[in-house]
């Protein structure tokens, strides 16, 4: 479960305005706003990524404000993926797993439920800058998964997809949610996108912008 109490972010000219957020456990819930509006930010901030500077974080009941991001539980895709270009799928893959200690079984074991999972056959040997973008989106998907996080949170997975591709990464999403209920926040721009998606969406309200 997440849940946002109040949640104040100023940064320089910027403030994102009091924002709070309730997501049950094993739901898929969107997150929507225009650019600029602070959907980053609110991400950021759940991950522990980004300072806050007033209201707490909660998850699975537990106020986790002052922790650090290693210790929320929390598996993260950000908008630009954020690969390593020097490191193969693999790498990505198990990085999370040899940062917590995991037993190379183990790490053997999840490295194979992912593969299976994300359809990323053939591709662990694979250096991440020379994958197409669905599969550059696949491994950070499976990276932000690999560790077995309660909460994954994406933000705009999506949005540097075709069509075609797009399509097939939101069945891929639902079901991911669906067989292994991780709750789920999402944040888009996208309308229909949304709406193929969501449980439930929520907006975020305009940030108020003072001079400099």
């Amino acid at each position: 479960m997440i849940e946002i109490l109040n949640l104040v972010v100023r940064q320089g000219a910027f403030t994102l305005p009091a924002f709070s957020l309730h997501v049950e456990n094993g739901r898929y819930a969107v997150l929507m706003g225009k650019t600029g509006s602070g959907k980053t930010t609110i991400m950021e901030a759940i991950c522990g990524l980004r300072r806050i500077t007033s209201g707490r974080i909660m998850i699975g009941g537990v106020d986790v404000t002052r922790w650090s991001p290693s210790d929320r539980d929390i598996g993260y895709m950000p908008q630009d993926l954020a690969l390593f270009p020097t490191m193969n799928v693999r790498q990505h893959l198990e990085f999370a797993l040899k940062l917590r200690r995991v037993p190379m079984a183990k790490r053997t074991e999840r490295l194979t439920y992912l593969v299976d999972m994300l359809e990323l056959e053939g591709l662990l040997n694979r250096n991440v800058s020379g994958l197409s973008g669905g599969e550059a989106q696949r491994v950070a998907l499976g990276r932000a998964l690999s560790f077995g996080p309660s909460i994954l949170l994406l933000d705009e997975p999506l949005s540097s997809l075709d069509a075609e591709t797009r399509l097939k990464a939101q069945s891929m999403l639902k079901e991911i949610n669906q067989k292994t209920g991780v709750t789920v926040l999402h944040v888009t721009h996208d309308q229909e996108e949304a709406d193929a998606l969501g449980d439930s969406c929520a907006r975020i309200p305009t940030p108020v912008t003072f001079p400099r």
